[in-house]
């Protein structure tokens, strides 16, 4: 009897000890796809302007003021997992938004006109990640990412050389993965970017006045995902 109480009891830990070492659904290569909402605030308040015409010749202090953006936003991601320990994964990957954001007002005043509105649009967004995980079970995965992140800002003003701005920074990320059958799961994610300043030139004509500019912008974006993905 007491021999096979102890098999019994050394059946149940070798049992235990195969499921906590467990390879995680996760492991190996994934792709993608994920659609929600986008949020980007960039701020210019640093820039000049020279006119070139009379009677207001001269360099001109200026900023612009750029209302926050609220649009549909969609990714495409691809990457990989491996197991680093029994329940600890790390990861790598690269993302893309196909999605250009809507156009959004952007107010200049100073540099010796009267205010202006233009607009700009966010566009072109990747990021390229590491990503830690903790596989909550088998089948379950909470992971967190950092990365080094880009976009391009179009600017659209009447008379102007409409520059585009590319922006280039870090961002940080969470978010939970769910197997739903075989290699198909489900995932949910909130991103946040941080985009270093940008110094653009731009030139044109206002009310028959010829002026250059020069201007200073940096942004700060965030998204919420969710979607679908299959693991290879």
């Amino acid at each position: 009897m007491k021999k096979i109480t102890l098999g019994l009891v050394a059946a149940g830990v070798m049992s235990l000890s195969a499921v906590a070492s467990a390879q995680s659904a996760f492991d190996g290569a994934f792709g993608q796809l994920g659609i929600g909402y986008s949020s980007a605030s960039p701020s210019g308040n640093s820039g000049s302007q020279t006119i070139s015409t009379a009677p207001y010749v001269g360099t001109y202090s200026r900023s612009t003021s750029f209302s926050s953006t609220a649009d549909f936003t969609g990714t495409v991601s691809v990457g990989y997992y491996g197991t680093v320990s029994n329940n600890f994964l790390l990861g790598v990957g690269a993302e893309y938004s196909p999605l250009a954001g809507s156009n959004t007002n952007a107010t200049t005043t100073g540099g010796g006109l009267t205010s202006a509105t233009s607009q700009y649009k966010v566009q072109n967004g990747y990021n390229i990640f590491l990503s830690p995980a903790l596989a909550i079970d088998k089948d379950k995965l909470l992971y967190g990412k950092v990365g080094y992140a880009g976009t391009s800002i179009q600017t659209t003003y009447a008379g102007s050389s409409n520059p585009t701005l590319n922006f280039t920074g870090y961002s940080l990320g969470v978010g939970y993965k769910q197997i739903i059958s075989g290699g198909l799961y489900g995932f949910a994610e909130g991103n946040y970017y941080s985009y270093g300043n940008q110094t653009f030139n731009s030139s044109g004509t206002v009310s028959g006045l010829a002026y250059t500019t020069t201007q200073t912008v940096n942004a700060n974006a965030f998204n919420l995902i969710a979607g679908i993905g299959y693991k290879f």
